[in-house]
């Protein structure tokens, strides 16, 4: 519809420049590795794009917590591998290795010393206060996303690991120290994301995990899950973990069945429910991201929700009501259990392609209406309110009201595009699709002014998806695509995603290619504008 609506000729678009054809041949060349640019890895930390027209520099040493805030440290200036999922078993000086990643790499050999001793020989930082800031950040971030462990255990692991290393002994299980690396790995990534610093720090402790993996896994069915969800953790950062490994061993253990949790004590009943639901969630986010079938099943689940109060209050006979007007932080993730629900119920009743032939067109609007309504009561019943009392929680997306505001718009566009329940849109649902596409674009624009999107490659495609979305219900309006234009502010949305994408491209590089085509898009609708005597505008502006 685009192609037609905008080129006359009917020509297809053409976006690659010559350089960028001779770099990709280059890279096939290079077996399917990016031809290293030693001054580009060394030096873009320091250059932004310019265009978006962005208040807010982004960038390692560009953001600034705080004097005192523990997120100063410096660490070489290599930008972003992708390729760090890789086990310390294979031959990492090896420079011809090579394995598919999701947006390109960096060999990890480029970002680590070529000294084979480097990993085995690194140990805790000696700036505690640097590692305790990375704990910290880890549980106000991603636990309050997937609470995989308990903070209390990882407390007293990394207290009992301080001693051995101070002591020169080796006291910590296998599983210990997995844990204690992948808590700084993913605390490290995750602020990486949203202060878009570099990540070779987290790399490091990535890998130095990695160094335990396998022995971590023999230590039971539990600890073997709590590894590889620590693992896919890490990697909606950078990449793509094993999620469906781990959903195959929580249904192997029956943790989707209430029948199993019958026998267990309270607070190990509410452990594993945690864990499992983490693995749910992380699932659901990465088939909606890739259009994927989900590895675990709705109709398959009849265990309760675990309880959105602190660990102290759950006890190994009772769950206590929480004490303090302060809510808990664990209704956060109960919160975005909700969501993700919601999102499987848009899966299966929207898009699944055995959506009923016999269904009317009443019935199939009566579905879209439904979903609708409880993604407008998801969004009233937020947690409320969000805690504001730390340094911390000032750069974690979800403790903001922004990030829900951005997912309500997300999944309401889900709704609202072409699918095989409607796969035509009627001229009502373009309208509100163009309408929620806009302010999702508008509000992730809001939440990088305030430091508080996080730069991955989940919110990359999120941010695809979207764009393309406003794209589609601009150009598919029955009306004259001029008057559409005038009355709406569609370049203004689309010249704010190229902002972003000019942002996300200091990571991914894709995303370099996606602005340039979205520029060429609002040039079009420009010239159709300007050779109209017409202009994008605001409405009423």
């Amino acid at each position: 519809m685009v192609l037609r609506r905008l080129t006359p000729d009917k020509a297809e678009f053409v976006f690659a420049t010559e350089e960028e054809d001779d770099e990709e041949q280059n890279t096939l060349e290079n077996g399917g590795f990016p031809v290293p640019d030693r001054r580009r890895n060394h030096d873009s930390h320091t250059h932004i794009p310019e265009s978006g027209g962005f208040g807010v520099g982004i960038g390692a040493g560009m953001i600034d917590m705080d004097a005192d805030a523990a997120f100063t440290h410096h660490s070489p200036s290599f930008f972003f591998s992708d390729n760090v999922q890789l086990p310390l078993a294979m031959n990492l000086q090896n420079p011809s290795f090579s394995a598919p990643t999701l947006f390109g790499a960096i060999p990890f050999q480029d970002i680590v010393e070529e000294s084979g001793n480097t990993l085995q020989n690194l140990s805790l930082p000696a700036d505690s206060d640097h590692v305790d800031s990375l704990i910290d950040f880890y549980f106000a971030h991603s636990h309050t996303l997937y609470p995989i462990v308990r903070r209390s255990e990882i407390l007293e692991l990394l207290t009992k690991a301080r001693a051995a290393e101070a002591a020169g002994s080796v006291t910590c299980s296998s599983l210990d120290l997995f844990k204690i690396w992948m808590i700084l790995a993913i605390g490290s990534t995750a602020y990486c994301s949203v202060a878009l610093d570099d990540e070779s720090e987290s790399m490091l402790y990535y890998n130095k995990a990695f160094m335990y993996f396998e022995s971590a896994l023999a230590h039971g069915e539990t600890a073997t899950l709590e590894v590889l969800a620590l693992q896919v953790s890490y990697s909606f950062f950078n990449q793509l973990g094993p999620i469906g490994m781990a959903a195959r061993i929580a249904i192997g253990m029956g943790l989707h069945a209430a029948s199993t949790y019958q026998n267990l004590q309270v607070d190990e009943a509410d452990r594993r429910k945690r864990l499992f639901f983490s693995i749910y969630m992380m699932d659901r986010v990465v088939s909606m991201a890739l259009g994927r079938p989900f590895a675990l099943h709705d109709d398959d689940i009849d265990v309760s929700d675990f309880a959105g109060v602190d660990e102290d209050n759950i006890t190994a006979t009772e769950i206590r009501p929480q004490q303090t007007l302060q809510l808990s932080l664990m209704t956060v993730p109960v919160h975005i259990l909700a969501l993700r629900r919601i999102a499987s119920k848009i899966a299966s009743q929207v898009y699944s392609p055995r959506v009923s032939p016999s269904l009317s067109t009443t019935e199939r609007e009566a579905t879209i209406h439904v979903l609708h309504q409880e993604l407008i009561q998801w969004r009233r019943n937020m947690p409320f309110p969000l805690p504001t009392d730390s340094n911390i929680y000032s750069r974690v997306p979800h403790l903001t009201h922004s990030w829900y505001d951005f997912n309500y718009y997300t999944h309401v566009a889900m709704l609202y595009r072409p699918s095989p329940l409607l796969p035509t849109p009627s001229q009502d649902r373009l309208h509100t699709l163009r309408e929620v596409t806009s302010m999702a674009l508008r509000t992730a624009m809001s939440m990088h002014v305030q430091q508080r999107l996080a730069y991955n490659w989940l919110n990359f495609l999120s941010l695809y998806t979207i764009t393309l979305s406003l794209i589609y219900s601009i150009t598919a309006q029955p009306d004259s695509l001029v008057l559409v234009l005038q009355q709406t502010r569609g370049c203004e949305d689309l010249e704010c995603a190229v902002g972003l994408f000019d942002t996300l491209a200091v990571k991914f590089r894709a995303a370099k290619r996606v602005s340039r085509m979205i520029q060429d898009i609002v040039k079009r609708y420009r010239t159709l504008c300007d050779s109209s005597d017409g202009q994008c505008r605001d409405e009423g502006g």
